[in-house]
């Protein structure tokens, strides 16, 4: 355990399975759907008999019945590979009320979301890899399965900090490549991209075969622009700050704000992208219960 993942939290969500939305191709038996046929409980389809298929798959009822050889076939059971992706950008030391207070920052909600996550999986018997995004693959951890490979992740983990310039949609096109396909890719960033260049990123993750899940973290401020005097914005990714009347653009800005959501949204269907828009002042455990829950079989 780490100070960043809350034993109360991982205490209430184990009874939670952490599923995959499509059949992985794992290393090892597990509990998740395979594209192979092999050995399991669940029963697929027949077909008929070839010389030098296995005899002790035959059926011999329909046999019976039909004068035909058959074998039964069943879907394979595997472990998958979950796949987090965390942006460490600048702008994910942006917090709550626009403090870059640690433990109120984005980049230490994204350690929340992505070490409990680790933290389930490796719990099921799942393989776990770490991945994190600045202008480059500041870090890449292949997915394995092992107690201490997963402390070396959370070692990772508490260790990650935000800087410099976002390079998400790179690390996501380099990712898709790089992992081997069929992975449970979890994206945790505050998409500080335009939309087509996401598009055309989580295009590429599915034409992957991966199953690709985001974490859009915001904080409530951005969205509503509260802000009642001038105001000096700073960039957290380098350029120069500007003095701004918030009166004066609020209502473009927010007009604007909601137009990236809706079309992030559309996206996002359009990609089959399981999406969660998440506010960095909500609770960890409910986020996550409700990520889970949504994805069970």
């Amino acid at each position: 355990m780490r100070d960043f993942i809350d034993p109360k939290v991982v205490s209430r969500l184990a009874g939670l399975p952490l599923d995959a939305r499509i059949p992985m191709i794992g290393s090892v038996s597990g509990r998740h759907r395979s594209p192979t046929r092999g050995s399991s409980l669940e029963f697929s389809e027949y077909r008929k008999y070839v010389p030098g298929d296995d005899t002790r798959r035959l059926d011999w009822r329909a046999w019976g019945r039909s004068d035909r050889f058959y074998i039964k076939e069943y879907e394979a059971d595997t472990n998958l590979r979950l796949c987090p992706i965390v942006d460490v950008s600048g702008s994910m030391n942006y917090g709550i009320d626009g403090t870059n207070e640690v433990g109120k920052r984005k980049i230490d909600y994204a350690r929340q979301l992505a070490g409990t996550l680790a933290y389930l999986a490796a719990f099921q018997g799942d393989a776990v890899g770490l991945y994190c995004a600045g202008t480059e693959f500041k870090k890449e951890i292949p997915p394995k399965r092992s107690g201490a490979h997963l402390r070396h992740i959370l070692d990772e983990l508490a260790e990650m900090e935000g800087e410099g310039e976002t390079g998400l949609a790179e690390a996501l096109h380099s990712a898709a490549e790089k992992i081997a396909q069929r992975a449970l890719i979890v994206i945790i960033s505050d998409l500080f991209l335009d939309t087509e260049t996401l598009k055309s990123c989580f295009q590429h993750l599915r034409y992957r075969k991966h199953d690709v899940a985001v974490f859009h973290l915001l904080e409530q401020n951005e969205i509503d622009f509260q802000f009642d005097r001038p105001v000096r914005f700073v960039d957290l990714e380098g350029a120069a700050p500007m003095l701004v009347d918030p009166t004066t653009i609020a209502k473009q800005y927010r007009a604007a704000v909601q137009q990236y959501l809706e079309d992030l949204s559309h996206i996002m269907k359009d990609s089959v992208v399981d999406y969660h828009r998440v506010g960095i002042e909500e609770d960890v455990g409910e986020v996550l219960a409700n990520f889970l829950l949504k994805r069970k079989k």
